[in-house]
């Protein structure tokens, strides 16, 4: 069963309170597994037809960030690493998966994938996440 993560204000990538963000709805399964089914426009643009290079690494660490945060754990971003394999289209659906491959005491990997319609894997990535319990005191996904 999937369960959907909340929207935090004027986040770029998932917040509906920001007009030039990228306003993506995320969820959880029962297994961790993050997903969310997307599509760019022209605001995200870098190369022509094309999103920016930059704005899918930052749904790529939102997405990585946030399967931690549904997993209890508030963390900040310490190391983050793209491979860029496709260049993400405008106006076609693409779906991101992310999921925590290793705890060790306060870090946290992740691992995930932006893919294209066809299923090829047009970004992956992973972080290292930080649980930083004290800086978000009074934040959560419930």
């Amino acid at each position: 069963m999937k369960r959907q993560l909340p929207y935090h204000g004027s986040c770029f990538v998932c917040g509906p309170e920001n007009p030039r963000g990228i306003g993506i709805t995320m969820y959880v399964d029962d297994d961790g597994t993050l997903t969310s089914d997307f599509t760019l426009n022209e605001t995200h643009q870098g190369p022509p037809g094309h999103a920016h290079g930059g704005a899918s690494a930052a749904i790529l660490d939102e997405a990585l960030g946030l399967v931690a945060w549904a997993a209890n754990y508030k963390v900040l971003a310490a190391n983050l690493q793209i491979s860029y394999r496709k260049p993400l289209p405008l106006h076609q659906p693409l779906h991101v998966e992310t999921r925590i491959v290793e705890i060790t005491g306060r870090k946290i990997t992740c691992a995930g994938k932006i893919v294209l319609p066809d299923s090829t894997v047009a970004v992956e990535g992973s972080g290292l996440y930080i649980v930083a319990q004290n800086f978000f005191k009074d934040s959560s996904l419930e």
